[in-house]
């Protein structure tokens, strides 16, 4: 059987990308220039946002030259599910980039052995992506009274959700300083002429929508019986109008959580000492670390930066993941070494979504699996659990203390 072209000549263009940055320029080259920009988002200067993937460059290896290990084994559990690498999907909302959606994240993370999250503000329905991959968590914000609360958590249980995660780390910083897109309330005629000059220029990307225009609901914000819920900016108001949740609110959703399924609560979002020890006694199983991607108040730091006072207050008490930043596989690594079980990612399967689209968010976990194992082998290690922060270069001032008395 003959080699496929680009097997024999490297430099022939082929689906396959080596880095996430690649993906990344791919899915720009690709999408229109409003979906583009929707995957970068970003909160007022940026400032988050970049220092979710600075921090990282300050961190360093300290590698041994011989006495490497042959094999290096990369599985771990996350509330309970077996993974084959410590990368999970971060749930990200309408991810109507690909005409499948969440559901072609599901499958690539299905194939690659990972857990997807599914945001309750995702393009496609929690039955379907359960059906795709039965290792699903629930993401869901705080929107909407206790009963439609409830509501929601029953839907997703019935489903086969095997988390709930809540988000709560939203600020409603906007005013980005590179302009925010223009994102239609929803797709049609009127919307697809005004629309028509910008996404003619990428010709591939709207072929592929030909047959299934997306039409930008949250199908899992739908009320018991109604075929469609809410757009996105219905469900954005929705959340908008609901008054934030205070900590009893909290240890209620994860009361009715663990009441109705028995299963693993997460809370994603925590930055500071003292919220992560609040949330411990509201009785999470796991908390992930987290300025929702620079998307939060801008001027939060990088998580990275707060994980190792965050997992110095909790201990054992709770499972510690981080969300933010992760762009390569040592990044998997450098975080792993100070302290996380697991990583959360969501800019880099979403650029590989955008760029090849199963295939794509495959080829995104397969970039991090290698990038780990080559971090382990220089490291002299043979699994992920052997890592700790001796195995890392920190810069002086690199952490960041949130939350803990200002010492005098």
């Amino acid at each position: 059987m003959p080699k496929p072209e680009w097997l024999t000549n490297p430099w022939k263009q082929n689906p396959w990308f080596e880095s996430v940055a690649v993906a990344q320029q791919r899915a720009r080259k690709r999408l229109p220039e409003p979906v583009y920009a929707a995957l970068v988002a970003g909160s007022e200067r940026g400032q988050s946002m970049s220092d979710n993937e600075a921090a990282f460059r300050e961190l360093g290896f300290a590698p041994h030259v011989a006495g490497q290990q042959a094999k290096r084994d990369q599985a771990t559990t996350v509330l309970g599910q077996q993974i084959s690498l410590p990368v999970i999907m971060s749930p990200t909302g309408v991810q109507a980039v690909h005409p499948e959606g969440e559901v072609a994240v599901a499958r690539a993370a299905a194939a690659r052995g990972t857990v997807i999250g599914l945001s309750n503000f995702a393009s496609r329905s929690v039955e379907e992506v359960v059906a795709a991959n039965p290792q699903t968590f629930f993401q869901m914000y705080w929107t909407g009274d206790r009963d439609v609360m409830v509501q929601r958590m029953e839907r997703a249980h019935a489903a086969g959700a095997q988390a709930l995660i809540a988000t709560l780390d939203w600020s409603f910083s906007m005013g980005r300083d590179w302009g925010s897109p223009e994102i239609p309330e929803k797709v049609d005629l009127k919307t697809a002429v005004r629309m028509a000059p910008k996404v003619l220029r990428k010709p591939r990307w709207l072929a592929s929508f030909a047959r299934d225009l997306p039409d930008l609901t949250a199908p899992n914000l739908a009320a018991p019986g109604e075929g469609k819920g809410p757009t996105f900016f219905g469900a954005y108001y929705e959340w908008m109008t609901t008054p934030p949740p205070t900590w009893d609110d909290v240890r209620w959703m994860r009361e009715q959580w663990a009441q109705l399924s028995g299963r693993p609560f997460m809370l994603k979002g925590v930055c500071r000492v003292d919220d992560a020890l609040q949330a411990v006694d509201c009785g999470v199983d796991a908390i992930s670390v987290s300025n929702h991607g620079g998307n939060n108040l801008d001027g939060t730091p990088a998580p990275i930066r707060v994980l190792p006072s965050v997992v110095d207050a909790v201990g054992d008490q709770v499972e510690v993941l981080l969300d933010g930043g992760i762009r390569r596989g040592s990044d998997v690594v450098k975080a792993l070494a100070l302290g996380a079980r697991a990583v959360m990612i969501g800019r880099a399967y979403l650029w590989g979504l955008g760029a090849n689209g199963q295939a794509g968010v495959e080829n995104v976990l397969d970039i991090l699996r290698g990038g780990i194992d080559s971090a382990l082998l220089g490291l002299g290690l043979s699994s992920v659990h052997e890592l700790t922060p001796e195995h890392l270069v920190i810069a002086p001032g690199f952490a960041r203390e949130l939350g803990v008395p200002r010492r005098s």
